[in-house]
């Protein structure tokens, strides 16, 4: 028999994920490590370190790394993570902020200027609210410990960014009304405090969210899947074997959460809310491939570009592995 190559593949332990963690799902011809540990650790680790053949990986900080040519990437078009970001965005209620507009000239937290969630919605805020990135004053830090940074150094053109200082959290900043408001994926744990202070710009997220894929058809990508090319280059088939492996995957956990004769998760009325995303979205709410996401791939990059992140737009063949684009059809 012959041997397989080992690949350490770094994501979290996401539903459609799942069977690739367990074992039940092997890409043809490889002997994979799942490592599951949070997302923020696989970022930094393969960013700073490049400890893994492939990993789950922030789009946005993918962008940066293909810009500087290190560490040397190659996608394949697997989103393990995606969201709508209306909801990201919190304020202090006595900021004075009312509506997106009332964000011009106010100061904005955001754990890392970079994080692909602040990325999109700071585009989201400029597309659809004319909000422009230049007119904020930000600060960055961590959002519950102290003393976070950027997993790559970053300094957009225009920006004014300045780091918040050691020992201080943006969530505690937010609740005294030292910054007015703050962009982050995780909710601020202030919002929970008694005195109602914090709390979200968009308090009808949801209704937003569907307002915006229904004009846009964009369900943002947070996170790709990338391999070290110097692990591509040997292995060139490995990446369409672990592009297919995911889409199995993928696959098998849609066909459990769609299963109503035993919920797979803990939440009562799952099956009512899949069904009013199947009616928003559509039957493939979580597509993978080139083409269901080029149009999402497309905006990141430019949002990328225009926030001064990256100098130019990537073409969508310079990202991803070539022979990803099609598959074999019996």
């Amino acid at each position: 028999m012959a041997e397989k190559v080992h690949m350490t593949f770094a994501c979290a332990p996401y539903d459609r994920m799942a069977a690739l963690q367990t074992g039940a799902i092997e890409p043809a011809g490889i002997h994979l490590t799942y490592l599951a540990q949070p997302v923020e650790e696989t970022f930094w680790r393969q960013l700073r370190h490049e400890e893994f053949e492939a990993s789950e990986i922030s789009f946005s900080s993918f962008l940066i790394a293909k810009a500087r040519g290190k560490p040397d990437l190659i996608a394949i078009p697997v989103f393990p993570s995606r969201s709508f970001r209306h909801s990201a965005i919190f304020i202090n209620v006595d900021s004075g902020i009312r509506k997106p507009q009332d964000l011009i000239g106010k100061r904005v937290g955001v754990p890392e200027y970079q994080l692909t969630a602040c990325l999109w919605a700071r585009g989201i805020l400029e597309d659809e609210y004319g909000v422009r990135p230049e007119e904020i004053e930000w600060f960055t830090g961590g959002e519950e410990r102290p003393d976070r940074e950027e997993k790559l150094p970053v300094a957009p053109p225009g920006i004014r960014i300045q780091p918040i200082g050691p020992g201080r959290t943006l969530s505690q900043m937010l609740l005294d009304g030292e910054i007015d408001a703050v962009i982050a994926p995780r909710a601020p744990s202030t919002m929970r405090h008694p005195s109602g202070r914090v709390r979200r710009l968009f308090e009808n997220y949801q209704e937003l969210e569907e307002a915006y894929f229904r004009k846009t058809g964009i369900f943002p990508i947070m996170h790709t899947v990338a391999l070290k090319r110097s692990f591509y280059e040997q292995y060139p088939w490995a990446a369409q074997n672990l592009y297919k492996a995911c889409v199995e995957a993928k696959a098998m956990a849609m066909e459990q959460i769609r299963s109503t004769e035993a919920l797979v998760t803990s939440y009562p009325w799952q099956i009512p809310a899949i069904e009013r995303t199947v009616e928003v979205m559509g039957e493939d709410w979580w597509p993978y491939g080139i083409e269901p996401n080029r149009k999402a791939i497309e905006t990141a990059i430019r949002y990328s570009v225009r926030q001064g992140l990256i100098p130019r737009a990537f073409s969508l063949e310079e990202l991803f592995a070539p022979n990803t684009f099609d598959q074999y059809v019996i």
